[in-house]
């Protein structure tokens, strides 16, 4: 009898192991409309959000992410069919961990086409199965150095005068594809202990640029700004929002918080061309 028992045990053990090892990626059907978000580590953090608990139907070891898990309850409410899922952009091999503004330019304008980059798609490959991109730096994209007086386009330097140029042309670049709708999120902030004065306020300076000239009505370029949320008017992530006084990464709390007003908004540019909501994702009175 107990060698029985433990037979049972040791297979119920093998199914949940290889459940939580191998769970299956949720499929769109032909009639949903498709988001894919392109992400690092701060991306992952909001998508995440703070768990609601276990999915036991599907696979007892899911976890129930604030991100896809509004979009379900959203559908289930409205009688919608949007489909969203992640995808880390680029990926640490070949292409490297890094996904600043010359890297988006590198990827998807310099060398755009059918084919992907370093085995990264480009927009002409992602844009036929997804109507909107959304895509986002990591937090070193703050670390900015003083301008020269000359912007590459090409430098992997972070300079507001580079940095401009390579939004320039990602823009263009993204009018080319007028049926997909693009949400960028402006740059995410670093805590006080990670940067200096100088390099804070160039940060600012950018997303404000971003902000005021950048984004423009009548196109299909939309932004979730990020860089407020975080920063609550000041040059820093908050240590309130932050992980630690040294990491510049959202925490549990505060990604809760603002994973629903990420979803928001994405909704929002889809249905009313984000009239409907401020920037942030908080609707307008």
């Amino acid at each position: 009898m107990n060698k029985i028992i433990s037979v049972c045990l040791v297979s119920t053990l093998l199914i949940l192991f290889f459940s939580c090892s191998s769970p299956e990626k949720p499929v769109s059907n032909a009639d949903a409309y498709k988001i894919i978000f392109l992400h690092h580590s701060t991306g992952n953090v909001i998508w995440k959000g703070k768990p609601q608990g276990w999915d036991v139907v599907g696979n007892i070891f899911s976890k129930v992410y604030s991100v896809p898990s509004w979009f379900e309850q959203h559908n289930l409410q409205n009688g919608k069919n949007y489909f969203i899922e992640e995808m880390e952009f680029p990926k640490k091999s070949p292409y490297g961990w890094n996904n600043y503004p010359y890297d988006y330019y590198n990827i998807w304008v310099k060398n755009a086409g059918l084919n992907p980059y370093q085995e990264e798609p480009t927009l002409e490959m992602l844009t036929p199965d997804y109507d909107m991109v959304i895509f986002k730096h990591c937090f070193p994209v703050s670390l900015i150095e003083p301008d020269i007086g000359v912007a590459d386009l090409n430098s992997d330097k972070k300079r507001i005068e580079n940095y401009k140029a390579q939004y320039i042309a990602l823009k263009s670049k993204m009018m080319e594809f007028p049926e997909t709708k693009f949400l960028v999120w402006t740059p995410a902030a670093l805590v006080e202990g990670k940067t200096n004065p100088g390099q804070a306020g160039y940060a600012r300076e950018f997303v404000d640029w971003v902000r005021n000239d950048w984004d423009e009505n009548g196109d299909n370029i939309f932004l979730w700004d990020l860089y407020e949320l975080e920063t609550e008017g000041t040059l820093y992530l908050k240590p309130g929002n932050a992980r630690g006084q040294w990491d510049s990464h959202p925490d549990r709390k505060f990604a809760g918080e603002i994973a629903p007003l990420f979803c928001q908004r994405i909704v929002d540019v889809v249905e009313k061309n984000g009239n409907n909501t401020y920037l942030t994702g908080k609707k307008r009175k």
